[in-house]
């Protein structure tokens, strides 16, 4: 009876993609199978110590053990305005202009409940993290896919979305470095979104956390350093891939204060704020030592650098990326990014994402994360070469 009662909207919602790719392996494990994963981008390098640090002085502060504010610690809002100010040479209002968040993700999914309403429309990059679709179909409206395409460099193209399509828009999702397909965009494409949005009227998230893991000596630029862009609206970011704090969640918005502020009274209505120690944890994290970004990037070039070498070796083509945890490769010719994923797995136990999972253009593609250890990483790409050997064979015998 009560699966009956089970409202549309959720009996309607995929499965979350990782909740598919997490199942696989842990049958593989049942099996007592070894399995190399290249699957989610969650980095395996340790919390640095002064942040840990940060968080054990304050579990003994007992003001930190009662409920926090949903707004979150005047210091932490000013910490991450100086840190804008600092990396962007953006200025930030630290009361009206600054929101942390319970990792970025909450927020992502929220916002589309402060200005979607039912037949609403946002504009969603196709192949992207499914939480902005996901987030606007909750809310009651309609996802309206943006190819990105590699011959656009993975930008979208504003120009063509149809004019039906536009009059419904309330909200445009951009990702820059971006997930999956680990492309940049510079300051001259968001002037253009700051145009567009004001022509359109449409208010702007940008969904930043990866814009401290770069390579090569490239520097990512904030959306918020387009002329403007506060104007129509707001950036998401997140000590998660910043400094390795995935699972101490806690993140931010900032931009446009009527966007924050919506999103501010979304939260008090739904959760009751970050634990205060961990906004400690956080503050030293902003304000603390920050050669841990230029370390672990160089561990995450290197190994991208290797993931590369291999996949050109057996034949699988994928471009240097300039910044996030990915690299973004084609599948061989006659797979599907499902049947090529799952014939690794099946084959040399190695676990890399399709890339159909992250929208209809993420087809012909699949997605290898940077955040596995060095030692499952040498395993997994010896394993990637064994593949190609298997294939060789079983094709001459054909």
């Amino acid at each position: 009876m009560i699966k009956d009662l089970v409202a549309k909207r959720v009996k309607n919602l995929p499965p979350y993609l990782f909740v598919g790719i997490s199942k696989k392996i842990a049958e593989k494990k049942a099996k007592g199978e070894e399995v190399m994963s290249f699957g989610i981008g969650d980095p395996d390098i340790p919390t640095p110590p002064n942040i840990i640090d940060g968080l054990f002085k304050a579990a003994l502060d007992p003001a930190n053990h009662r409920y926090p504010e949903s707004e979150g610690l005047p210091e932490l809002r000013r910490a991450i305005a100086d840190w804008y100010k600092r990396r962007f040479g953006v200025q930030l209002d630290a009361e009206t202009e600054v929101l942390p968040l319970i990792g970025s993700k909450e927020g992502i999914g929220h916002i589309a409940f402060c200005f979607i309403d039912p037949g609403d429309v946002a504009l969603v990059p196709d192949p992207g993290y499914p939480v902005y679709a996901i987030g606007t179909s909750l809310a009651g409206g309609h996802p309206h896919y943006l190819p990105l395409l590699e011959a656009n460099d993975y930008l979208p193209d504003l120009a063509s979305i149809p004019e039906t399509a536009l009059k419904k828009a309330k909200l445009l999702w951009l990702n820059y470095p971006n997930n999956p397909t680990g492309a940049v965009a510079d300051l001259a494409f968001f002037n253009k979104v700051v145009a567009f949005a004001r022509q359109h009227e449409i208010a702007v998230c940008h969904d930043g956390p990866y814009s401290e893991v770069a390579f090569d000596g490239y520097q990512p630029v904030s959306f918020l350093q387009a002329e403007g862009a506060k104007e129509v609206g707001v950036e998401f970011h997140s000590f998660s891939k910043t400094y390795n704090m995935t699972g101490w969640r806690i993140g931010m918005v900032v931009g446009n204060p009527v966007m924050v502020d919506a999103l501010k009274r979304i939260k008090t209505n739904l959760d009751s704020g970050i634990p205060q120690a961990i906004q400690r944890m956080a503050i030293e994290a902003l304000t603390g030592p920050q050669d841990c970004i230029r370390e672990h990037n160089e561990i995450y070039q290197r190994r991208r650098d290797m993931i590369i070498g291999t996949l050109s070796k057996i034949g699988i083509e994928a471009k240097p990326s300039k910044g996030s945890l990915y690299v973004w490769a084609k599948v061989p010719p006659g797979y599907t990014s499902i049947g090529f994923a799952d014939e690794l797995l099946d084959k040399v136990g190695v676990v890399v994402t399709p890339g159909i999972g992250y929208g209809e253009h993420g087809e012909g593609y699949v997605r290898l994360s940077l955040t596995i250890p060095d030692a499952d990483l040498m395993k997994g790409l010896h394993r990637l070469a064994e593949w190609r050997v298997v294939t060789s064979v079983a094709e001459a015998a054909k």
